[in-house]
């Protein structure tokens, strides 16, 4: 067994882009100060090792996307807390292209297509099983399909004309948003250069799990400040600018099961 230690580590995904120093920063500051002793946060480059961040230990608690959720769940890691976005519990993803393009998800044939990252809810698996589900298999009809780490670089790649489509992830149906969608949040000045193709059906929102030889008390000293932030002026910016949230809340055990469905929709 590791010796204990007095720090806290705790990963966040850096697929969130541009500006992922700067959040990186803030939340550290933020959890140094609520929990009253040091914290390292860190930006793992793929989803995959930010999984193992968790798995070996190396971080305490990690948030991490739906589907490294599911697949954490079922090592037995647990996630304590999930996100709330315009009231919602779930997201979608939105299928987009430039706006003067003219393609349908029924017409893909010979376009590339750009994703975020192989693990990406809404990045990859998401939209993956929404065209096999109607028909279009990808790897059939697309001509490439190329992984470029982040929703930014992604749209990039599309209003570059390097790539013809992607996915960005977006408000739940039940949140009434209309044709929003997360390009309002990662390139805001280019949002009107967009265009939805489609949205996808429903997934968790992404969780804050905790590693399972992570120190009990720890974890509940986490979970707290999570639970917590809303109410707190401090923490109201950090859920805005490092989580893109309204508040957490406690997570169902065992709640991200449905997302094996998509995984293997998408193989």
């Amino acid at each position: 067994m590791s010796p204990p230690r007095n720090s806290v580590r705790f990963a966040i995904p850096a697929s969130i882009g541009a500006g992922v120093q700067d959040r990186v920063q803030q939340l550290q500051a933020y959890l140094t100060k609520a929990l009253n002793k040091p914290v390292e946060v860190t930006a793992p480059p793929t989803y995959e090792l930010l999984a193992k961040e968790l798995l070996s230990g190396r971080s305490d608690a990690a948030w991490v996307p739906p589907f490294v959720c599911a697949r954490i769940e079922a090592m037995g890691v647990r996630v304590m807390v999930r996100g709330l976005r315009n009231g919602a519990s779930t997201y979608r993803a939105a299928l987009v292209c430039k706006r003067e393009a003219p393609l349908q998800v029924d017409a893909l044939q010979g376009s590339a297509a750009v994703w975020s990252d192989r693990d990406s809810v809404a990045g990859y698996l998401l939209p993956q099983a929404f065209l096999r589900e109607r028909g279009v298999d990808p790897v059939r009809v697309l001509a490439k399909q190329d992984f470029a780490g982040s929703y930014r670089a992604c749209l990039e790649a599309v209003a570059s004309g390097a790539a013809q489509v992607t996915s960005v992830f977006a408000p739940s149906a039940k949140a009434a948003q209309g044709e929003r969608t997360g390009v309002a949040e990662v390139w805001p000045e280019n949002e009107a250069a967009f265009r939805v193709l489609a949205y996808t059906d429903e997934s968790p929102n992404d969780g804050v799990a905790g590693a399972m030889n992570a120190s009990a008390p720890v974890l509940a000293e986490i979970e707290k400040v999570l639970l917590g932030l809303h109410q707190d002026q401090g923490g109201v910016g950090v859920l805005k600018d490092c989580f893109h949230l309204e508040r957490f809340e406690v997570a169902p055990r065992m709640g991200y099961r449905a997302l094996y469905r998509v995984a293997l929709a998408s193989l």
